[in-house]
């Protein structure tokens, strides 16, 4: 019976796996103006019978951001993968996609987004020559040779030589593993101002 008893507790264990159900796997933002961020939430459910965790979100291109739930997922509670979409300098159609890797059953999963950026108007030569502009001291740095889980970082010196406020909203990089810190957000014009980037290389495992 003891002997009989544990082979179920193996088989019972072997079976218990998570499943991750998605209320849908493509999501269409549909046009809007050139310059915003699209962000959009796609929630699942753990319709299986153990908890549900997510190692890794991978998108298709640095102009998708992926996030998403870092604690377990319990059978029949919900999480959520949020993928935002950086429309900047980049009009028109898109389609992009967002992998998810866990330890459910359905290992690896597909999520798309979509839609059109439609072109900002052209700006007149009055608005371009009274635009903010920002005059950087120097536009590259090489970090040499860095040890595995090293961060880094470097400062750089710029001056808004435009004739209106320069707002520093955020630094975006194709690996989405550069954070910034700006000595202030807004720079006025003439005046000079520091942003540090600090790179975080991913994990490869």
């Amino acid at each position: 019976l003891t002997f009989f008893g544990f082979c179920c507790f193996l088989l019972t264990n072997v079976h218990a796996q998570g499943v991750i159900k998605f209320s849908k796997e493509t999501h269409d933002f549909g046009s809007f103006a050139e310059g915003k961020t699209a962000t959009h939430d796609f929630e699942f459910t753990n319709t299986g019978n153990a908890p549900v965790i997510i190692s890794n979100v991978t998108a298709s291109c640095g102009c998708t951001t992926p996030f998403w739930t870092h604690e377990p997922v319990l059978p029949g509670k919900k999480g959520k993968i949020t993928a935002s979409y950086n429309s900047a300098g980049r009009p028109g159609a898109f389609t992009k996609t967002i992998t998810v890797a866990s330890n459910a059953s359905n290992t690896s999963l597909l999520l798309t987004i979509k839609g059109t950026a439609a072109p900002k108007p052209a700006a007149t030569p009055e608005e371009l020559a009274a635009s903010p502009r920002m005059q950087l001291q120097t536009t590259g740095f090489a970090f040499g040779k860095i040890e595995k889980g090293q961060a880094v970082s470097r400062t750089f010196t710029f001056t808004n030589a435009g004739k209106t406020d320069l707002t520093v909203k955020g630094v975006y990089s194709a690996c989405g593993c550069v954070t910034h810190k700006a000595s202030k957000t807004t720079v006025k014009p003439g005046e000079q101002a520091t942003l540090e980037l600090r790179y975080t290389p991913r994990s490869l495992n």
